[in-house]
C-alpha cells in the first residue's frame, strides 16, 4: 500500500486494493499495519506451503516486507545467514529478505538471484523500500496522492485507492504505439510510475525519496569482449551448458509441480531438455497450436515430445477464441498490445492452472541474451551494406530473413532495399538496430486525435530512448547496443510484462525464466559478439552448448518467432465480435477524443475486409483497440 497513511483508515484501503489482486494470489491474504504504512499480500503458495504467509518479520518485528516472486537462492542464503546467527521461524524464501536488510540494508537486493517486487517497512526508522528484479520480471507501480505513496503489483489495485489516478496519459500512449511499450518509469498513466527493473526506491522518513540503480546489463568496450579465457566457442560452450544446468536446477525449486512450455523450438526445447537430462524433477509440458500453418509450429512440439517423452498436452486456438479473450487480455495486461500473441499464452496458463500446475519454466529470455532475432541479424546486414551503399550483392542477404513470414517485407527486393536502407544516416546510434521496427510501429501515430499527432510529432522518438542509455554504451559493440535497447524497450517493458508475468498470473501460475538468471545474463554479455551471431547464424553458442541434447532439426532450425493471427481475429465471416463492433462505433470514438474518427474508421473497414496484411496495419488495428478497451474501463 504505501507510507503516509492513517493507521486507523489503513486496513479497509488494503482489502479493497488486495482483492483486485486475487488473480496474483488466490490461497490467502495477509495484512500488516502499523503507525505510517501498511502492507498486504495476496499469496500464490509455491514454497513453504504451511507457514510461508506474508507479511514476514525480522526478528525484532521492525521490519515487515511482502513480496512477489521467487527468491531461487533462499537456501544458500539462510544457510549463510544462520551460520552468521540468524534464527528463522519459518521455512519460505521471503524470510531472508528480513534478515539481509538488518544484515545489510538496502544492499540486501544484490545477494538475491530472483524474480522479485519487495515492499519492505523499516518501522524503527519509518523507511519503506521498494525493490525490482534485474530483468523486470515482476512489476511494481507506485503514485503518489493524498499525502501518501502507494504501490501495488498492478495499476488496478491502486486505482482501488486512489481512482483520481485512472488517467490515460497521452505521452504514455505514444511511447507505447513507437516502442511497444512505455520505457520505465514512464507508463500509460498520468502520474503513475513503474519502478525500472535493477532498481531500490528508498522513502525516508521526511519524505525524501532515493531511487538507486543497484544492476543493469553491461558490456565491454569493443576492443575488449574476447575473453582471454577461453581459448574457443567450443570451451565457452561447455561453460554455458554448466551454467544453463545451474540455473535451471534453481528454478526448479518448488514445494509444488512444475511445468514447462515447449514452443517447438530452440530456447523451449532446451529448457525441456536440460530439466530431463540434468535432474531428477518430473516435467509436465504445455504448448499452443493454430489451425493456421504460418503460426503453426505442433509439428516441432511434438518432434520434442516424442525425443523426450514428456507428459503433454496442446491447447489448439483459432482465430475466433484469441478475439473474445483479448478485453479479458488488456483487463490484465493494463497497458495498449500492438499484437495478439500474448492472448493464447494467457489461455495456456489457464490450461497450466486446470492441470493442476502452478509453476512453469519458460524459453523467454534467450534470444535477448544470445542475439537471437532477426532483428540483430539485420541490423548486422545492413550495418555492412551500409559500407558499400551502392553494391546490388549486400542488401540481398536480408532476402535470408523472415522466411516463416507469409507476407515477408524481404519478398519484393526493392521493398526491401526501400525500408531497410532507410536511417542509414543513424549508423552510429546505439538505437540503429530498431529503427525499421519503430518506424512500422509509429504509423500507428497517424490515428491519433490531431492535437495529439502534432505534439507525438514534436518528439524525437530517437533521441528520447537515446536520453535513457548509458553514457559508455558507444564503445560497445553494435550487438551488445542493439541488444541493450532491446532488453530495456521490448523485454521489459512488453514481453516480460503482456507476455509474461500478466498473462501467466491471469491463470494464476508462475512463470521462471531461467535464460534471465541474472549471473547467466553477465555470462554472456562478456562473450564476443561472434559467438552469438556467426554469420547469420543466430545464437551460435547456446546451439553448440544444447545441441547433443536435441533432435539436430530443432538444434540447427533457425528462429521463428512466436505470433498469432491478429486483426483477422475480430472478424467472423467480415462480421466484427460484438465488442469490437461498439468500441469502433463513430460515436465511441469521438467520445474518447484520443483518435481521428475518419482515419480510424478507414483503417476499421479495411481490417473488416480482410486488407489489413501488413504489420503496420495490424498493429495499428490492435493497438487501437486494445486502447479503447482501456479507455473504456
Amino acid at each position: 500500500m504505501g507510507s503516509g497513511v492513517r493507521t486507523e483508515a489503513a486496513r479497509p484501503v488494503l482489502e479493497a486494493m488486495i482483492h483486485t489482486l486475487h488473480h496474483r494470489g488466490p490461497d490467502g491474504y495477509g495484512f500488516h499495519v502499523a503507525d505510517g504504512a501498511g502492507l498486504a499480500h495476496a499469496r500464490l503458495s509455491i514454497i513453504d506451503l504451511a507457514t510461508g504467509d506474508q507479511p514476514i518479520r525480522n526478528p525484532t518485528g521492525t521490519v515487515w516486507t511482502v513480496f512477489n516472486g521467487e527468491i531461487f537462492n533462499y537456501l544458500e542464503l539462510r544457510a549463510d545467514l544462520e551460520a552468521r546467527g540468524h534464527r528463522f521461524y519459518t521455512q519460505s524464501d521471503t524470510e531472508v529478505i528480513v534478515h539481509l536488510y538488518d544484515r545489510y540494508g538496502d544492499a540486501f537486493v544484490e545477494h538475491l538471484n530472483g524474480q522479485f517486487a519487495i515492499a519492505l517497512w523499516d518501522q524503527a526508522r519509518r523507511r519503506l523500500v521498494l525493490a525490482r528484479d534485474r530483468a523486470g520480471i515482476r512489476p511494481l507501480f507506485y503514485t503518489q496522492a493524498r499525502g501518501a505513496l502507494w504501490f501495488a503489483s498492478e495499476v488496478k489495485a491502486l486505482f482501488a485507492a486512489v481512482p483520481e489516478r485512472r488517467r490515460l496519459d497521452p505521452a504514455g500512449l505514444v511511447q507505447a504505439f513507437s516502442y511497444w511499450a512505455p520505457i520505465d518509469p514512464d507508463t500509460v498513466y498520468t502520474d503513475v510510475a513503474s519502478l525500472p527493473p535493477g532498481h531500490v526506491l528508498a522513502v525516508e522518513a521526511d519524505g525524501r525519496q532515493a531511487l538507486t540503480r543497484y544492476w543493469d546489463w553491461t558490456f565491454p568496450d569493443a576492443a575488449e569482449t574476447r575473453p582471454a579465457r577461453f581459448a574457443g566457442i567450443e570451451q565457452a560452450a561447455a561453460e554455458l551448458r554448466e551454467r544453463l544446468v545451474d540455473a535451471v536446477r534453481l528454478q526448479l525449486r518448488a514445494d509444488v509441480p512444475v511445468g514447462a512450455y515447449l514452443s517447438g523450438g530452440l530456447d523451449s526445447s532446451g529448457i525441456v531438455a536440460l530439466i530431463r537430462g540434468f535432474t531428477a524433477t518430473p516435467v509436465r509440458t504445455f504448448s499452443v497450436a493454430f489451425d493456421e500453418p504460418e503460426f503453426d509450429e505442433s509439428a516441432h512440439q511434438l518432434a520434442m515430445v516424442r525425443h523426450l517423452g514428456t507428459d503433454h498436452t496442446t491447447l489448439r486456438i483459432d482465430r475466433r477464441r484469441i478475439g473474445e479473450a483479448f478485453p479479458r487480455l488488456i483487463r490484465h495486461a493494463e497497458t495498449p498490445v500492438l499484437r495478439t500473441a500474448a492472448v493464447p499464452l494467457m489461455l495456456l496458463a489457464g490450461a497450466v492452472r486446470e492441470a493442476g500446475y502452478r509453476v512453469v519454466l519458460t524459453g523467454e529470455g534467450a534470444d535477448e541474451v544470445f542475439g537471437g532475432y532477426d532483428l540483430f541479424k539485420e541490423a548486422k546486414v545492413r550495418r555492412f551494406w551500409a559500407r558499400q551503399p551502392d553494391s546490388q550483392l549486400r542488401p540481398k542477404l536480408l532476402g535470408r530473413l523472415y522466411g516463416y513470414l507469409e507476407h515477408s517485407p524481404v519478398g519484393n527486393p526493392a521493398f526491401a532495399a526501400s525500408f531497410f536502407g532507410q536511417g542509414r544516416e543513424h549508423i552510429d546510434r546505439p538505437v540503429f538496430a530498431h529503427l525499421p521496427r519503430w518506424t512500422t510501429s509509429r504509423r500507428a501515430l497517424m490515428f491519433l486525435a490531431p492535437e495529439l499527432r502534432v505534439a507525438a510529432g514534436e518528439r524525437d522518438p530517437l533521441a528520447f530512448v537515446e536520453s535513457r542509455l548509458p553514457e559508455g554504451i558507444a564503445r560497445w559493440s553494435p550487438l551488445a547496443r542493439d541488444q541493450y535497447v532491446e532488453a530495456k524497450t521490448l523485454l521489459a517493458g512488453y514481453l516480460l510484462s503482456s507476455q509474461g508475468d500478466r498473462v501467466a498470473m491471469a491463470g494464476s501460475i508462475e512463470a521462471r525464466f531461467p535464460y534471465l538468471d541474472h549471473t547467466l545474463i553477465e555470462f554472456a554479455n562478456r562473450l564476443p559478439p561472434s559467438y552469438k551471431i556467426q554469420g547469420l547464424t543466430e545464437k551460435a553458442i547456446l546451439r553448440k552448448a544444447l545441441a547433443d541434447l536435441l533432435p539436430a532439426d530443432i538444434a540447427t532450425r533457425t528462429k521463428q518467432p512466436y505470433r498469432a493471427p491478429d486483426s483477422a481475429s475480430f472478424f467472423v465471416d467480415g462480421e466484427p465480435l460484438d465488442y469490437v463492433a461498439a468500441l469502433f462505433d463513430p460515436r465511441n470514438l469521438r467520445r474518447c477524443g484520443l483518435f481521428d474518427v475518419d482515419a480510424v474508421g478507414r483503417l476499421y473497414a479495411k481490417a473488416r475486409a480482410g486488407r489489413a496484411s501488413g504489420f503496420a496495419d495490424n498493429q495499428a488495428f490492435v493497438g487501437i483497440l486494445s486502447t479503447l478497451l482501456l479507455d473504456q474501463r
